[in-house]
């Protein structure tokens, strides 16, 4: 079934609906969302969240055929977290422009699947803005975030996982999902999670195998053993049939050395300073609410100051 551009305008119409103050957007400073998106710490599961996401024949096809991401892995990326930024933290009419704008762009995204992958046979029609495939890569961003928040900062008790996931069911209307779309509690979603990778729908095709090796090479040189250790964090997240579809070695010493990586994180995180731990749309978010009518500037959606290096670093290899 396909999210129509009509879908999208009723959940969207749903969104305005729901927001007290466009200025401060979808959720705001007290809401469960903001606590755990600001962390830079999400980055972690980036790269899990990315494979999983491409582990659906949808969106690795729809990648492979309709986008750059050979020419710029890392920069696709990052302007995948920038639009899911602007939805969080943006003002109520820059989430709507985002929403539009992601929806305008899959409406391009249609293609064929050319060989058997998992419960879709070859000749099977892909479409970006497919309601189960919209629906995966929305179970990726949210269970990752929590799973990243909880492996460095504290475990979260179940009734804060179910505010949590009850406010992300406003961010998935973004999407063109609504309620009925999504399961009941946060339990429930993460048992859908497990119930889609075991259902044949989710599986590593040639091309996500790709592009997932070019997402894991490194941009440049001088970061191959950071991004070396980045991959062995990805795979550590990975459910196992994933991690072995995309071929990622994770044996006793990769386990020993990610509980020896997060044990040395959980000690270091709490004493980076506010400002360099928080991404930069949050802090821009909070700047825009204590200025109030005085404030004109576009919220800064952007990135974290390493992950702008690293950018222009990919882009140095690209070029």
């Amino acid at each position: 079934m396909t999210v129509t551009r009509a879908d999208l305008e009723r959940c969207l119409d749903l969104v305005k609906g729901s927001v007290i103050e466009p200025r401060v957007g979808l959720f705001g400073p007290a809401s469960r969302t903001w606590h755990i998106a600001r962390e830079g710490v999400v980055f972690l599961a980036g790269g899990a969240a990315a494979l999983e996401q491409l582990a659906h024949p949808f969106v690795a096809y729809g990648v492979s055929e309709h986008s750059v991401t050979r020419e710029d892995t890392f920069g696709r990326f990052l302007r995948t977290f920038e639009n899911v930024y602007a939805m969080i933290f943006g003002p109520l009419d820059r989430a709507l422009r985002s929403a539009r704008a992601v929806h305008t762009i899959h409406e391009r995204v249609t293609g064929v699947i050319t060989a058997p992958a998992g419960s879709w046979p070859a000749g099977a029609r892909y479409q970006a803005n497919d309601e189960g495939a919209l629906r995966w890569v929305f179970t990726t961003l949210i269970l990752n975030a929590v799973r990243a928040y909880e492996l460095v900062i504290e475990p979260l008790e179940e009734h804060v996982k179910d505010e949590y996931y009850a406010e992300s069911r406003r961010f998935a209307l973004l999407f063109g999902l609504e309620e009925h779309d999504l399961p009941d509690s946060y339990a429930a979603f993460e048992r859908s999670f497990d119930d889609t990778v075991r259902s044949g729908a989710i599986v590593v095709t040639p091309p996500a195998r790709e592009l997932a090796d070019y997402l894991l090479a490194p941009p440049h040189p001088a970061l191959g053993l950071a991004w070396r250790w980045y991959t062995m964090m990805t795979a550590s997240l990975l459910p196992a049939s994933l991690r072995e579809g995309f071929g990622l070695a994770f044996g006793p010493r990769e386990l020993g050395r990610v509980d020896a990586s997060i044990h040395a994180i959980r000690r270091a995180y709490p004493r980076i300073p506010a400002r360099l731990r928080h991404v930069p749309a949050y802090t821009a978010a909070e700047r825009r609410l204590a200025a109030g009518d005085a404030y004109v500037r576009e919220p800064d959606t952007g990135r974290p100051f390493l992950l702008k290096l690293l950018l222009r670093m990919s882009r140095a290899a690209v070029l």
